[in-house]
């Protein structure tokens, strides 16, 4: 088939491949228009692009489909179908009616659950044992389309988002090949969303990263889980802004106040919460490289002191 490809991040980027290895041709991909990004504020160019743009494949960047532009360049590609992928854009009906069998959607959870921007983190965060990839017919809702294809990915206990997403990713291009393997061959079946079940995953926010100790160590190892590698979580000690990239639960009770270190060896930071204790195995300090914890405690261990206290 002849196919449009939407799409932007690293974890677009793997599907679009998926379809480069396939027989369907590309006639062209959309992705984000380059913005300044990082410390200097130089554009960034999307994976997307740059992978479109090592294939000789058009791209195309608009800053919306409001455009008449837009839709009638869209309308000239002749697109059996258009594959949307973590595009960063919403597509109007006028997009979603263009192409001949309309427009698909790689999303990473199993829909109707986690319909948003952030479907991998929230999963973790919830402490979901699983997830997996949906591919949708996209319509006017949020995520709300008809599913055509699923597959269930499982969530290990020591998985962060960085992981899921590879594992999703590398799930998520045979599904969508299939998928078109079905509609080509007039075998698909839909399947509608049961929104009764449904379940939001709203995108995340810096704010949200900031730990509150008075939670559970579950819940506080969940939390960053799910916001490895960002926003990534952090705490306050001593005026200065600590990042935790990677921490679990112990199973041990504790009656100290919220966020004081107990313990600071080899292992790591034990640290007083709302019930048990959460065990910091990895961190980072302002300005420094992310390192184990007894790494750092080499040179500054009187600062992780037992007794000291991370702030709320």
């Amino acid at each position: 088939m002849n196919i449009v490809f939407a799409g932007t991040p690293e974890f677009a980027a793997a599907h679009l491949r998926a379809l480069l290895q396939s027989t369907h041709s590309i006639a062209a991909v959309f992705t984000q228009p380059d913005r300044p990004a990082g410390r200097g504020k130089k554009p960034f160019v999307s994976a997307v692009k740059t992978l479109a743009a090592a294939n000789d494949i058009p791209v195309f960047q608009p800053e919306s489909f409001k455009e008449k532009s837009s839709l009638a360049r869209l309308r000239e590609l002749r697109a059996d179908v258009l594959v949307v992928v973590a595009y960063g854009l919403i597509l109007p009906k006028s997009v979603l009616e263009i192409p001949r069998f309309g427009c698909l959607n790689v999303h990473a959870s199993l829909l109707p659950k986690w319909r948003g921007a952030a479907p991998i983190q929230r999963a973790i965060e919830a402490g979901e044992t699983h997830t997996g990839i949906t591919i949708m017919q996209m319509d006017e809702g949020l995520d709300t389309g008809d599913i055509l294809t699923q597959a269930l990915c499982p969530i290990e206990p020591k998985d962060c988002s960085a992981d899921l997403l590879s594992k999703l990713a590398e799930l998520g291009g045979p599904s969508l090949l299939t998928t078109l393997d079905q509609i080509q061959s007039g075998q698909g079946s839909k399947i509608a969303q049961d929104s009764s079940q449904s379940s939001y995953a709203p995108k995340i926010t810096k704010l949200e990263a900031l730990l509150d100790w008075s939670q559970s160590a579950n819940v506080l190892a969940q939390r960053i889980r799910a916001f490895n590698p960002a926003p990534v979580t952090y705490s306050m000690l001593s005026g200065e802004r600590i990042k935790i990239w990677r921490g679990r639960a112990l199973d041990s009770a504790c009656q100290h106040p919220y966020g004081e270190i107990l313990v600071a060896n080899k292992d790591g930071l034990e640290v007083a919460c709302g019930n048990n204790r959460l065990l910091i195995e990895e961190m980072q300090l302002p300005g420094k490289a992310r390192l184990e914890v007894a790494q750092i405690l080499h040179s500054r261990a009187a600062f992780f002191a037992p007794g000291s206290r991370f702030g709320t």
